[in-house]
């Protein structure tokens, strides 16, 4: 890679021994989808644009409301009742105009999940429901990839890695749907929202470097009120309903 302009924006993440020319070329072959631009999603994506993933594709239906600006980063208060992927995608594209962004202005649903999901090569869950997030693993499952998970609620967050070199999938974790969320589990302080965001674009950054321990395996969860981080153990079930015939 010669020394131009791009060397210079990605020039702080090259003298990492782990990422080096080599690796930078890796990410500018890469593709990455991510499920959501909202309080997960806003950071996860600035952040792989910003390390210059080469092709980034973003699954949005909803449009930007004024509660969403205390943790949705990528928007501002012009940017109210305009559609989150509109919005996001040219947010992306001034960021790093290195990156191809792929506007899919729907619900990530059937038909077509695992067809959408077969053109990445890493999948990210941002997404804020049950269903999406059943439907995200199965797709991943079905399609071979791997899939970064995160979740937030209150003053707590969760992450993980699932379907990845034979690890566990979500409904590993996860094999029944928990009850309708209620007013309570909606409520969310921003920066829990980003820090989770954010270690979601990490892991799936050293996927694609295949750098590091990824968050396969385990669960990673985390307190903002005791500033507390855990980490449990995931076991692959031999019976999961849905990875228990691949891997």
């Amino acid at each position: 890679m010669p020394y131009d302009a791009k060397n210079e924006r990605y020039a702080r993440q090259l003298l990492l021994k782990e990422v080096g020319e080599a690796g930078q070329e890796r990410l500018a072959s890469a593709s990455v989808l991510v499920i959501g631009a909202g309080g997960l999603g806003s950071p996860a994506l600035l952040y792989l644009a910003a390390a210059g993933v080469g092709r980034i594709g973003i699954v949005e239906d909803d449009v930007v409301d004024l509660n969403n600006l205390n943790r949705q980063i990528l928007y501002t208060s012009a940017d109210v009742g305009k559609p989150k992927v509109q919005v996001a995608a040219e947010r992306l594209r001034q960021l790093n105009p290195d990156v191809q962004v792929d506007v899919y202005q729907q619900r990530f649903a059937n038909p077509g999940a695992v067809e959408i999901v077969r053109g990445y090569d890493v999948l990210l869950d941002a997404s804020d429901n049950f269903e999406t997030r059943n439907l995200a693993n199965e797709a991943a499952v079905a399609a071979g990839r791997p899939l970064v998970h995160g979740s937030v609620r209150q003053f707590e967050g969760q992450a993980a890695v699932f379907n990845y070199r034979g690890g566990p999938c979500y409904r590993c974790l996860f094999p029944s749907t928990p009850a309708q969320t209620s007013r309570a589990d909606r409520a969310i302080i921003g920066p829990v929202a980003g820090l989770i965001g954010t270690i979601m674009a990490t892991e799936a950054l050293k996927i694609i470097l295949q750098i590091g321990e990824v968050l396969s395996g385990r669960l990673l969860l985390y307190d903002a009120l005791e500033m507390e981080f855990r980490t449990l153990k995931v076991q692959k079930n031999p019976s999961c309903p849905v990875c228990s015939g691949h891997g």
